[in-house]
């Protein structure tokens, strides 16, 4: 077992850098378990989402989206920001509706994961959503966004994971553990 394995530091002061609309950050000033004192910036982001969308006969709601940090679209999973005081999973459902316009029948978060954690605060809910394709509603998206969502058979969609075709980390995280541990 590691020595340190989720023991805590101590931020000892965050010293304000930058207010977006998305992100901030702060410069840190922490005394690790370890006990060395150390400088590190962070990025402070809201809690997230993953869906990973499942009919009954194992079609993926696959969504496609521009995306700033690889300046084109991105092919993926639905995903979006968990609200204050919202649960991981009526955001699923909420996040869902509005990208997709379909409605969830059941919700589960299969587990949470960090992304570049040396940096950033940010953790991913992997949900677990099924659905029925023939009750679909209008979708709500914000000013800023356009979504275009696709119905893929989940073995075309492995393989367009092993083309490369879908490579974001959340995605691939998502569909990897329901590969590993619920499926079948």
């Amino acid at each position: 077992m590691f020595k340190n394995w989720r023991q805590a530091g101590h931020i000892k002061n965050q010293t304000p850098q930058y207010q977006g609309r998305v992100f901030s950050v702060a410069q840190c000033n922490i005394d690790t378990p370890d006990g060395l004192s150390v400088e590190r910036d962070l990025i402070h982001t809201a809690p997230t989402v993953t869906i990973l969308a499942l009919t009954d006969d194992q079609r993926v709601v696959l969504t496609s989206e521009y995306r700033v940090g690889i300046n084109a679209d991105s092919v993926s999973l639905p995903a979006g920001i968990i609200n204050p005081g919202e649960s991981p999973e009526a955001a699923a459902k909420r996040e869902f509706q509005e990208e997709t316009g379909y409605l969830a029948r059941s919700v589960q978060v299969m587990t949470t994961v960090t992304s570049s954690e040396g940096f950033m605060d940010q953790t991913a809910a992997l949900i677990l959503l099924r659905f029925d394709p023939a009750k679909r509603t209008a979708t709500h998206f914000d000013a800023d966004e356009f979504v275009t969502t696709e119905l893929v058979d989940l073995n075309q969609t492995l393989d367009w994971i092993k083309a490369g075709k879908i490579n974001t980390a959340q995605a691939l995280a998502a569909i990897g553990y329901y590969q590993l541990y619920l499926a079948n």
